[in-house]
C-alpha cells in the first residue's frame, strides 16, 4: 500500500499547448537521481494515481515533473489543469533503474536516449555532480515532434558550453526542419552510422552504457539496433550495456 506524502503546486510552466513542467512543494523526501515518484490525486472519492520521473536535483527543496496532457486521458488533464496552490499527493518510496548506481564501472561514454517528456530522468542525473566526475563523455539525443516541444534545451546548451569536451547535445525534430536540429528520428540515424559518424564518437559494448526513456516503440527499436552492434540489455544479476524503464 502506498503511504503518500502531502504536496502543494508551487510553480506551473506551460512550455506549448499540452507540456508542463510543474513544481511541487512537499516534505524532504529523499531519493537517487533518475527515479520517479507516483502522484496521487483526489478524484471521485479516491485517489488516482500516475507514475512521473522527478526532474530535479536530489538536493534540490522542490520536487519537479515534466508532463503532457494526453488527450482523452483521465489523469494528465486533471493534473496539468491545477493551479498553483492546488494539493496533489506522492508517494514516499521513488522507485527506478534508470540511475547511475546500476551504470558498470568500467563505462566511459555514457548515452542517454529521450524522447519527448522521457528526458524527465536525464535532467535530474545531469543536475547533480556524479556523470560529470564518472565518464569522458556524457552523450544527450533527445527527440520530439517540433521544436517548441524541446523543453530544457537552454539548459543543455549551458552544460555543453560548461563542459564542452564531456558532453554532447544532439537535438532531434521529427515534425520541422529546423537549422538547429537534426530532421530525423533518434533510431534512423543511429541504425544507418550516422550518430556515431556526426559526434565522432564510438557506441560500442567496450566502452558505452545507454539509458532508454520514452516512447515505447523507440526504446523497442533502439534496443534491437543496439544489442545488433553487441550490447547488451542490464539487470542487477547479468550487469549489460542497455538501460530501460518500465513505469507498470
Amino acid at each position: 500500500m502506498i503511504t503518500w506524502l502531502e504536496g502543494k503546486i508551487v510553480e506551473r510552466k506551460r512550455w506549448c499547448a499540452d507540456l508542463y513542467s510543474l513544481k511541487i512543494k512537499t516534505e524532504s523526501l529523499p531519493f537517487i537521481a533518475g527515479q520517479f515518484v507516483i502522484i496521487g490525486l483526489d478524484h471521485e472519492k479516491a485517489i488516482i494515481q500516475k507514475p512521473y520521473s522527478l526532474v530535479n536535483a536530489p538536493t534540490d527543496d522542490l520536487l519537479e515533473i515534466h508532463l503532457n496532457t494526453v488527450q482523452g486521458g483521465k489523469f494528465s488533464p486533471l493534473l496539468t489543469h491545477l493551479d498553483e496552490g492546488s494539493t496533489v499527493y506522492i508517494s514516499n518510496r521513488p522507485n527506478g533503474l534508470l540511475t547511475l548506481n546500476e551504470v558498470p564501472d568500467n563505462v566511459s561514454h555514457l548515452w542517454f536516449f529521450a524522447t519527448g517528456t522521457g528526458i524527465g530522468p536525464f535532467i535530474s542525473i545531469l543536475h547533480t555532480e556524479q556523470p560529470w566526475q564518472r565518464f569522458d563523455k556524457i552523450i544527450l539525443c533527445y527527440s520530439v515532434k517540433t521544436a517548441e516541444e524541446m523543453a530544457y534545451r537552454k539548459e543543455f546548451e549551458a552544460l555543453h558550453k560548461r563542459h564542452p569536451n564531456q558532453f554532447y547535445f544532439v537535438p532531434f525534430i521529427t515534425r520541422e526542419s529546423p537549422l538547429d536540429a537534426i530532421h530525423s528520428r533518434i533510431t534512423t540515424f543511429l541504425g544507418s552510422g550516422a550518430l556515431e559518424k556526426y559526434l565522432g564518437i564510438s557506441l560500442t559494448a567496450e566502452n558505452s552504457h545507454v539509458m532508454l526513456c520514452g516512447n515505447s516503440a523507440m526504446i523497442v527499436e533502439a534496443t534491437t539496433l543496439l544489442q545488433q552492434k553487441g550490447l547488451r540489455l542490464h539487470n542487477r544479476r547479468e550487469p549489460g550495456h542497455i538501460s530501460t524503464e518500465k513505469y507498470f
